[in-house]
């Protein structure tokens, strides 16, 4: 072989069309950058080392899996709750896994923090089953939160409800973990129709990971769906929607919950115009609570308002109502808001904290905050209020 010849790489064909659609992206698509893509694919040629470690980069994937016989079998860590037509979602993509597991990583971190603090359990935690009345466990919800009220309900825009409702969820010990994008990575967002969000289920370190790429409004209902995860005890990864009844008993249960928690039938009923057009009444009553029109429709079949064919129709209505209007997405313009979004305020707090005291390294704080400088952390301290 020539001296200047780069030596090619033996790798399953398999291995690479497994690598592209880990990452839901056709081969096709990267033939560009890797012009020989299609031959590798069908086995005429092999990559170089140079090129399979550049592989591995575009497709976020660990470059020693590329070099196995076939391709791993990789699930999620924790329990899948989501389904589609009623059958079980099967191959999480890449995005969703690296999701999982920054929150885990950080949830590991917090629950060493809380014991070395020596916070105490937190008691609603698993403190509850799918035989309790769904409107007392709501109830139960609402005064943990500190109010028997509707949450958002008053004059509060949406986003004005949502941060009011993380916050209150955040004081009593849940880290809230909101992002529309992996870490940092605005070229890989998270795909609502994927996942909506999923709970990390401890007595010392809860986490909620809400998909900040949804609506605000239906960020909102993904969070009373993964509370209820929390009291129930569930650890898992949800895709819940306010239309759908899913078939799995937990999550029928978790959106039975949040429903009844976002808007209480008992304060539906005096507000509720039976006699007025279904989506113009849905709209109104969303204004007034604070929660999507989709959720105020489910609320108004639910108290009996609306047959199912009738709820289906004005359903698909308002869903088209809604792809005609600009999403209000996820944060933006401040990086040090965004990022105590996406990590959580009490979580980005705490690790400020233990890194000036010399608890956590720098470079364990760097990591699980996504910085990269001193000179940032700095500024996520005092935008946090955090004395350095």
């Amino acid at each position: 072989m020539p001296r200047h010849q780069t030596p090619e790489v033996k790798v399953q064909p398999a291995l690479l069309d497994w690598a592209c659609r880990r990452n839901r992206v056709a081969p096709t698509a990267y033939a560009r950058k890797f012009p020989r893509v299609a031959d590798w694919m069908r086995g005429q040629s092999s990559p170089t080392l140079r090129e399979i470690e550049a592989f591995a980069h575009a497709t976020h994937t660990p470059v020693g899996y590329l070099f196995l016989q076939t391709p791993p079998v990789e699930g999620l860590p924790v329990e899948d709750f989501r389904t589609v037509a009623g059958r079980a979602v099967s191959h999480p993509s890449v995005d969703l896994l690296d999701t999982v597991y920054a929150c885990q990583q950080r949830q590991d971190w917090y629950r060493e923090f809380a014991r070395r603090q020596g916070d105490p359990e937190l008691s609603f935690v698993s403190s509850v089953s799918r035989n309790d009345d769904i409107i007392r466990v709501a109830a139960k919800m609402r005064r943990a939160l500190g109010s028997t009220d509707v949450p958002g309900a008053g004059t509060m825009s949406a986003d004005e409800a949502l941060r009011s409702l993380v916050a209150h969820v955040e004081d009593v010990g849940v880290l809230v973990m909101r992002n529309g994008v992996v870490g940092n990575n605005t070229r890989r967002k998270l795909d609502v129709s994927e996942f909506r969000g999923f709970a990390l289920a401890d007595p010392l370190a809860p986490v909620i990971f809400v998909n900040a790429a949804d609506s605000k409004a239906a960020q909102i209902f993904t969070i009373g769906h993964e509370l209820a995860h929390l009291w129930l005890g569930a650890t898992g990864v949800s895709n819940a929607e306010a239309r759908v009844d899913p078939k799995n008993d937990v999550e029928r249960w978790c959106n039975a919950v949040a429903a009844e928690f976002l808007l209480p039938l008992a304060a539906l009923g005096g507000a509720y115009d039976t006699s007025a057009d279904p989506n113009v009444e849905a709209r109104r009553l969303a204004r007034r609570f604070r929660v999507s029109a989709l959720v105020a429709l489910r609320r108004m079949r639910d108290a009996g308002g609306l047959t199912r064919a009738r709820f289906d129709v004005a359903y698909a209505a308002e869903v088209a109502h809604i792809n005609t209007v600009a999403r209000d997405g996820g944060e933006g313009g401040n990086f040090y808001r965004m990022t105590a979004v996406r990590t959580s305020k009490r979580f980005a707090r705490a690790m400020i904290l233990s890194a000036c005291e010399g608890q956590t390294s720098f470079t364990d704080a760097f990591r699980l905050l996504g910085l990269r400088k001193m000179e940032t952390f700095r500024g996520l301290g005092a935008s946090l209020d955090v004395s350095m």
